[in-house]
């Protein structure tokens, strides 16, 4: 069973604050009124006041509330944290990055219900997009974005051709991966560029341009549906996309990757943590 946090957040938020709101319009003002006729003398009222302290109950939703709104409208609305964890994204990102998603680069949503309400922008070719995965939507995934709405997109001898034009690519050698992604050792590294966005991309040339089992772009070219994005990794002989499963919708788009926060890979050499990894942007 996956742990649904928005949906944790948002009913946590609910009930911590509905606790407050009624502890404020209600009892705190009772409490209030038997403090003052306590302080007056009266007997009784002062063993009434003694009955109105603030809850244990009421301390605590006071207390935590702020504190889970605050996670709740940082992680709906402005930034939401992610990490990686396959070689798909190689060299760019790696296994056991901790990235950060910018969630209103693409419009605001509403936590749970994923309702758009603000419209702010698109995404670019060359994004890279974290997204529910299509056919398992509690799953999260990350790719770049190779076509938008319209585009027709084809593979062909480890080239992405956009509505018939070849995506240059600048050979920059082989690849020498470490800790997890020790596997891609020897593999053939170039410069893609996909609309002046430039970004290193991995391939094998004994692989073939479709990994086993893939059928979208079997016959050809695809023509990307309107509402809809084509999406493929940057470890290209090693990915799970939109060559394999088709379309990315829209409405499935979480945000944008802007940077790495942390790195901690088990299967590295030494130290787990890579520190000249930390902070840099994604590209």
């Amino acid at each position: 069973m996956t742990f649904d946090f928005p949906a944790f957040l948002v009913l946590a938020s609910a009930v911590t604050g509905g606790i407050w709101l009624v502890d404020a319009a209600v009892l705190a003002p009772r409490r209030r009124r038997a403090a003052e006729l306590a302080g007056a003398g009266d007997a009784e009222a002062e063993e009434a006041g003694a009955s109105y302290k603030e809850p244990v109950l009421v301390e605590y939703a006071r207390s935590f509330f702020p504190v889970i709104f605050a996670v709740l409208i940082l992680r709906s609305f402005l930034v939401e944290p992610f990490r990686i964890p396959s070689n798909s994204m190689m060299p760019t990102l790696l296994t056991g990055d901790f990235i950060l998603v910018n969630k209103f680069s693409y419009g605001l949503r509403l936590p749970v219900l994923n309702a758009k309400f603000v419209e702010i922008g698109e995404p670019r070719r060359g994004d890279v997009v974290v997204f529910k995965f299509p056919l398992d939507p509690r799953t999260d995934y990350i790719k770049r974005v190779v076509g938008l709405p319209g585009d027709e997109i084809a593979y062909r001898d480890k080239t992405v051709y956009v509505n018939g034009e070849a995506m240059p690519q600048l050979p920059i050698g082989t690849y020498t991966g470490v800790g997890s992604g020790r596997e891609m050792t020897g593999a053939r590294q170039a410069l893609e560029s996909l609309d002046g966005v430039e970004h290193m991309i991995l391939t094998r040339s004994e692989a073939p341009d479709l990994p086993f089992g893939c059928q979208v772009l079997a016959y050809g070219a695809v023509r990307v549906p309107e509402g809809q994005y084509f999406v493929m990794g940057d470890n290209r002989d090693n990915s799970n996309d939109s060559r394999c499963w088709g379309f990315v919708p829209e409405e499935n788009l979480v945000g944008k990757a802007f940077a790495i926060w942390m790195h901690w890979d088990g299967a590295r050499e030494g130290f787990p943590i890579a520190w000249s990894r930390l902070w840099d942007g994604i590209d």
